[in-house]
């Protein structure tokens, strides 16, 4: 009963942003009790802007709820402006001190959207070349660049096969309008980043999936299908359940791609599991984020220790994508116990070194 009613909510939540990131949008298919009972999910997850793009033009527009929404768009639109300034100059600085980078997700992913403030900007993700992460971080040690918010990664995101220097040579340039700019993943290479990074953290936030419906509806016509599913069989059928959930939930559009069937061949548990996800979009009821107490805590109180466990049981789908496994018709709990043998794991070895 309780899954139910979850789903339930989350399909609400997809409904308010079917179709969000376009330029002309399908009509809302919610009343004005159903919005204002997803609100706090919209809003929370960073799907506030998107909903009023949805809403604007509707008889919803002047409601309350729908307000809320406006002021974050409005919002969002002004801090798009400042992400662009910062983005610049954390690769005026790397440049300076010769590091390659990459710009991902955030203001890459933002692109993609019919306006840049429809999707909410944290800290500014940069990916270096193996080895220059070190060369990176002092580059950025400065009072300027201290004042970026700058989340560097060493090497491609979300522990994929591809070549950084490969990625990089078919990377994109991004300008702004001051002058600065930044070198952004191929449109081929950005579309399986959001794919993998969403799935990767379980697909509980559903702005993730409209990053991933924006970039493949506004793929170019030179679109490479074969480089974008190039490499491991598994990573690439990971993809098309990616591709297959934006159009079952979001309505994103598949016709010609090699996606047309995709969200059909679904695992019937996978579309439930996301929508169960939509109704709680929050940071903090994530599996491991909602523990008590951190786990060195119980090496010297082991009480309580069994239902802190219980609360970091990890998210089907991330368990699956994060262990390797095939996302199919099998049942998840082996690939979530192997998820948290994995994860017991790592901090025996780390509480080992301490």
């Amino acid at each position: 009963m309780a899954d139910s009613i979850a789903q339930d909510k989350g399909r609400l939540v997809a409904d308010a942003l079917a179709g969000a990131w376009r330029e002309v949008v399908p009509p809302v298919g919610l009343s004005e009790a159903e919005l204002a009972g997803v609100a706090p999910m919209l809003h929370g997850s960073g799907a506030g802007a998107l909903a009023w793009w949805k809403l604007k033009d509707s008889e919803l527009a002047g409601s309350a709820t729908a307000e809320g929404f406006r002021q974050a768009y409005l919002g969002q639109t002004l801090m798009a402006a400042v992400v662009e300034g910062n983005v610049g100059r954390a690769f005026k600085l790397l440049g300076d001190a010769g590091v390659d980078a990459l710009l991902v997700k955030g203001l890459a992913a933002a692109r993609a959207y019919t306006e840049a403030g429809l999707r909410p900007f944290g800290d500014i993700d940069i990916c270096v070349r193996p080895g220059e992460l070190e060369r990176a971080a002092r580059a950025l040690a400065t009072p300027e660049g201290a004042r970026l918010w700058v989340d560097l990664k060493e090497g491609w995101e979300e522990s994929d096969t591809r070549d950084f220097d490969e990625l990089l040579a078919r990377s994109e340039a991004l300008s702004f309008g001051d002058g600065g700019g930044a070198r952004v993943p191929s449109a081929e290479d950005h579309l399986r980043l959001v794919c993998l990074h969403m799935l990767r953290h379980g697909a509980w936030r559903p702005l993730w999936m409209c990053d991933v419906a924006a970039a493949l509806e506004g793929r170019p016509k030179n679109f490479d299908w074969s480089r974008m599913l190039e490499g491991d069989g598994r990573r690439a059928r990971w993809v098309a359940c990616a591709v297959g959930l934006a159009e079952r939930l979001l309505g994103a559009r598949t016709e010609g791609t090699p996606f047309e069937c995709a969200a059909e061949e679904l695992p019937r548990w996978l579309a439930p599991e996301v929508l169960k996800g939509w109704a709680t979009p929050f940071a903090a009821m994530q599996a491991p984020m909602r523990y008590r107490a951190p786990m060195r805590k119980y090496l010297r109180r082991p009480g309580g220790v069994w239902s802190d466990l219980l609360r970091r049981w990890p998210n089907p789908i991330e368990a699956t994508v994060r262990v390797g496994g095939p996302l199919n018709e099998l049942p998840r709990w082996p690939f979530q116990l192997a998820n948290c043998l994995k994860r017991t794991t790592r901090f025996l070895t780390s509480a080992n070194r301490a």
